[in-house]
């Protein structure tokens, strides 16, 4: 994890030139040196025969993503190759279940969404976030809990605590996230306390949310702590964190994997996760990624209430 945040930022400017979703450089990028994947897991039979047939004839599982939310997940140039700690947790329960995890990428958290909801992809590792309104169509099997804050220039210039303090501001989101309607809202109530209205910019990925902020075009990026912490480590300096230990127009934020509602999957990812969970294998993974801050005492269903 020593590449600075320019290659990354400069895959960003390669993705807004429509060069494609997965820029080169992050194969590899965020593998921790001299850490290996997890330790390889013993078949669960139980788990094995509970499976659909259809997935047990193919001997494979299609996980979707939209290769851009590190240290969980970030596509390499193929499509197909993953890494972060959502890669290990795969591989770790693809081998719990006995058969073989591939993984799409796809362009933006609207089309996995579609994409598992229409049968096209078995699910999603995520971790996505769980909210009531996406459990209409899927279903969530909850494997962290997450935080949103801002990335902003070093220094925080703008002084920005919470989202309530970002009246006037440009802020830069991911489109069709969670962290967009509720700036959006944010922008809403400024204007009906006679405030500067905020000015939201949606951007497809991670990386190119981060280059607004960079390049001055942005005040700040709203988005969940983990991949900010990335990003602001790798920035040598020149972004921080701002406004930690605030709601900022959330409540309790799940995040998990997603497959289509009424899943037959559903349980048996749960179990599955559950399992590493159970034999260290998940502390293990979420250490290696720095993400211990964000781990569940256990998987669940669903856990998204308001």
């Amino acid at each position: 994890m020593s590449k600075p945040v320019t290659a990354l930022l400069a895959a960003a400017v390669l993705l807004m030139a429509g060069c494609g979703a997965n820029p080169p450089e992050a194969e590899g990028v965020l593998e921790p040196a001299g850490q290996p994947s997890a330790a390889a897991q013993a078949k669960d039979q139980a788990l094995y025969d509970r499976l659909p047939d259809k997935v047990k004839q193919a001997g494979r599982l299609i996980s979707v993503n939209n290769g851009s939310f590190p240290p969980y997940e970030i596509a390499g140039a193929d499509g197909r190759s993953l890494t972060g700690a959502a890669a290990d947790m795969t591989e770790a329960l693809g081998q719990v279940l006995g058969v073989k995890i591939e993984h799409v990428t796809v362009d933006g958290l609207p089309s996995s969404l579609t994409g598992i909801a229409s049968g096209r992809y078995d699910f999603a590792i995520g971790p996505v976030g769980d909210f009531p309104d996406r459990q209409k169509n899927n279903d969530f099997v909850d494997w962290v809990k997450e935080y949103v804050v801002f990335a902003v220039p070093k220094g925080n210039p703008d002084r920005i605590g919470s989202v309530a303090d970002t009246c006037g501001l440009k802020i830069s989101v991911m489109a069709g996230g969670s962290a967009e309607a509720v700036i959006k809202g944010q922008s809403a109530a400024c204007v009906k306390e006679g405030k500067q209205k905020i000015t939201v910019q949606s951007y497809k990925d991670q990386p190119t949310s981060v280059l607004a902020v960079s390049s001055g075009r942005a005040d700040a990026f709203f988005s969940s702590q983990a991949p900010l912490t990335y990003f602001v480590d790798q920035a040598g300096g020149k972004l921080e964190l701002a406004g930690k230990g605030r709601p900022n127009g959330f409540d309790d934020l799940y995040q998990g994997a997603v497959v289509a509602k009424d899943s037959p999957l559903r349980d048996v990812l749960r179990d599955g996760i559950q399992k590493l969970m159970d034999n260290g294998t998940y502390d293990r993974i979420m250490a290696k990624w720095k993400t211990s801050d964000n781990k569940l005492d256990q998987a669940g269903i669903n856990l998204a209430k308001s």
